[in-house]
């Protein structure tokens, strides 16, 4: 009889052992496995939709323990963003991840993209927010206004730099991160050197993204700003290719014919004076320092050197442009290009 309660004793201890094994391993238990590198749970999602991309996914070996884990701890509260998983993290660790929030940010590095719709699919692809709604977001003459921009020049409001932010951001958030980086950049020594130009931040950007068109080596921007400035100042139309380029809508072109010159459009600066309403790239921060510190010259004109270094032909006078023009004209014709 003794032996009978002894062997009782150890069945249920035991059973209460392997019972408590059991508890541990599904909580503690190593179940994420490789096969992603990422979770992404969507905005609005409830814990149906993430036991759902889990599943999918493949992302852990053991669903029903995930799942019970996650009711144990009581993850109802499901908050958006890009999870970064490890191979071997237990269910406990994994849920206390989601529960928390602990989502890994995002790098957006970008510079010089030329269009904002061009911008709008680059950003896209790194946030949740999909590009119409930028578009759309950008293109609200209420929503620019509440920020003193237009909808032409409101792609002045983005810097290129790299930034951090979350996969969840939202495209509300996400502007109102780039014009947070907008203030910083434009301090009260940059905002005097505009005034002192008699431009406005958005202003010089835009001349900024015409300079950067204009130049392809960063040394001559100063110059190219200081040239367009004089124009400017002198009532003159800035007739620059590039914004010609961006009326036509055709950025293939190699050489502007006169019939793109008649191209009715506010960016044509060969037919309106002054600067176009908006950006025709987003301008890179060494265009705008470039026009903020441009070199004071005589220089009213500009053409592109005919040995296609990339440099340009300044000069003082029509006469003297005309010679440089001609030039240039020739070397497009020795070498067959004809748009």
């Amino acid at each position: 009889m003794k032996k009978f309660w002894i062997a009782l004793v150890v069945i249920i201890v035991l059973s209460l052992a392997g019972t408590g094994i059991f508890y541990y391993l599904r909580f503690f238990g190593p179940n994420v496995t490789d096969k992603q590198e990422y979770l992404y749970i969507k905005t609005g999602s409830t814990l149906n939709d993430v036991f759902k991309t889990i599943n999918e996914q493949g992302i852990v070996k053991d669903t029903t323990s995930f799942l019970q884990s996650a009711q144990s701890m009581k993850y109802v509260k499901v908050k958006p963003g890009k999870y970064r998983l490890k191979s071997g993290m237990s269910n406990r660790n994994f849920i206390n991840m989601l529960k928390s929030g602990n989502q890994e940010p995002v790098t957006l590095a970008f510079h010089n993209i030329r269009l904002k719709d061009q911008f709008a699919g680059f950003v896209s692809k790194k946030i949740e927010a999909d590009s119409v709604s930028i578009v759309r977001l950008l293109d609200s003459a209420k929503f620019a206004e509440q920020y003193g921009f237009t909808t032409d020049n409101i792609y002045t409001v983005f810097i290129p730099n790299s930034y951090q932010l979350y996969w969840n951001t939202s495209p509300e958030k996400f502007f109102k991160r780039m014009y947070a980086n907008y203030e910083k950049f434009w301090t009260p020594g940059r905002k005097q050197k505009a005034a002192e130009l008699k431009l406005t931040p958005q202003e010089v950007s835009v001349l900024a993204s015409i300079v950067d068109a204009e130049a392809l080596h960063d040394d001559e921007m100063p110059t190219i700003a200081g040239l367009y400035l004089n124009r400017l100042n002198k009532g003159m139309k800035l007739q620059s290719d590039p914004t010609v380029i961006f009326a036509v809508n055709d950025f293939t072109i190699k050489r502007v014919l006169n019939r793109d010159l008649i191209t009715n459009s506010p960016y044509n600066t060969y037919m309106y004076k002054g600067l176009p309403p908006g950006p025709i790239m987003m301008p890179s921060v060494n265009a705008i320092n470039a026009v903020l510190d441009y070199q004071k010259t005589d220089y009213l004109y500009m053409c592109a050197k005919a040995d296609f270094s990339g440099n340009h032909a300044f000069a003082t006078n029509e006469a003297e442009h005309r010679v440089n023009a001609k030039a240039f004209q020739q070397a497009l014709n020795d070498r067959n290009i004809k748009r």
